[in-house]
C-alpha cells in the first residue's frame, strides 16, 4: 500500500513537473517569437505568415530550420555572424568604440538566445 502510495505521488510529481517545463518552454517560445517579431524580422522573413517581409539578401527562419542540418548552431552563434556583430549588443555590456553600429543597435539579454532558438524549433517541419 506504501509503495503504490509513493508510486502515485512519484507519478503526480513527475506530471507536475511536466506541466512546469511546458510552461517554461511554452514561455520561452513566445519570448523567441516577439524578439524575432520585433528585431529579426527587420531582415529575415521569421515565420510562413508573412513571406514577403524582410529583405531578398537573408534567409528566412522556415528555410534554415528546414534545409540547414547546423541550424541550431547557426542560431546559437547568430551575434558572432556577420552582419549581425554591427547590430546586436547585450544588455549590460559595454559599447566597443571599435564595432561601428550600422543601425539602431538590436539590444538583447544572452538568455534571448535560447528563446530564438526555442522558437525557431517551431519552424520545422513535420514529416
Amino acid at each position: 500500500m506504501l509503495k503504490a502510495a509513493g508510486l502515485a505521488m512519484g507519478g503526480l510529481l513527475c506530471s507536475g513537473a511536466a506541466t512546469g517545463f511546458a510552461q517554461e518552454t511554452s514561455q520561452l517560445i513566445a519570448t523567441g517569437e516577439d524578439i524575432a517579431q520585433d528585431h529579426c524580422s527587420r531582415c529575415h522573413v521569421i515565420d510562413t505568415k508573412n513571406l514577403f517581409g524582410g529583405i531578398s539578401s537573408t534567409p528566412s527562419f522556415p528555410l534554415m530550420v528546414n534545409e540547414l542540418s547546423d541550424w541550431e548552431e547557426r542560431f546559437s552563434s547568430f551575434h558572432t555572424r556577420l552582419p549581425h556583430p554591427s547590430i546586436v549588443r547585450f544588455k549590460g555590456e559595454p559599447v566597443d568604440p571599435d564595432k561601428p553600429v550600422l543601425t539602431v543597435p538590436v539590444e538583447l539579454e544572452y538568455t534571448d538566445i535560447e528563446a530564438l532558438v526555442a522558437y525557431a524549433r517551431t519552424l520545422i517541419k513535420g514529416d
